[in-house]
C-alpha cells in the first residue's frame, strides 16, 4: 500500500508545483501580445510595475522587491537603457550603487498600462477579491519557501 501512495503523489496532475508552473505558463500567453504593444515583455513589466510605483532606486533595492538578482537583472536593464525606457547611473554619494531612474519615454508607457491588471483579472474570469486571495496565499508560501533555504525541509532522498 505504500508503494501506490508514493506513485500516486508522483503523478504531474497531482504536483502543486506544475499546477502553479502550467498556470504561469497560460498567464504568459495572455500577458504577452498584451505587453508586446507596449514593447515590453513581461519581467520588463514587472520593472516598470515598480519604478512607476518609486522611481530612481538602486540596482539592489530593485533586485530586492522583484526577487531577482543582479545578474538577471543587470542585462535586462541594459536592454530598457537600449530601448529608452530607463536610464542607470552611479549614486552621486556612492558611486557603489547604480541607481536606476525612468526616461520620459518611461514614464509616458504608465498611462498604456493602466487597463492591464484588469484584462489579466477578467481573463482568469476569478473574481477580483478571490485573485487578492489567491496572491495573498500564494505570497506566504513564497515566504515560507525562501525562510527554508537549505530546501525542502529535512527531506533526504
Amino acid at each position: 500500500m505504500q508503494q501506490q501512495a508514493a506513485t500516486i503523489d508522483l503523478n504531474l496532475e497531482a504536483q502543486f508545483c506544475f499546477a502553479l508552473y502550467s498556470t504561469t505558463l497560460a498567464l504568459g500567453k495572455i500577458y504577452s501580445p498584451i505587453l508586446a504593444g507596449l514593447g515590453l515583455t513581461y519581467p520588463q513589466y514587472l520593472v516598470m510595475l515598480v519604478l512607476w510605483q518609486e522611481d530612481g532606486l538602486t540596482v539592489r533595492a530593485l533586485g530586492d522587491q522583484l526577487h531577482l538578482n543582479s545578474g538577471t537583472l543587470t542585462p535586462m536593464l541594459k536592454r530598457m537603457e537600449q530601448a529608452g525606457l530607463v536610464r542607470r547611473s552611479r549614486d552621486k554619494k556612492d558611486e557603489r550603487l547604480v541607481r536606476t531612474e525612468l526616461t520620459q519615454a518611461g514614464r509616458n508607457l504608465r498611462p498604456h498600462a493602466v487597463g492591464i491588471p484588469c484584462a489579466i483579472a477578467a481573463a482568469t474570469g476569478v473574481p477580483v477579491d478571490r485573485l487578492v486571495q489567491l496572491k495573498d496565499e500564494l505570497e506566504g508560501i513564497r515566504q515560507a519557501l525562501e525562510a527554508d533555504e537549505a530546501g525542502a525541509v529535512g527531506y533526504s532522498p
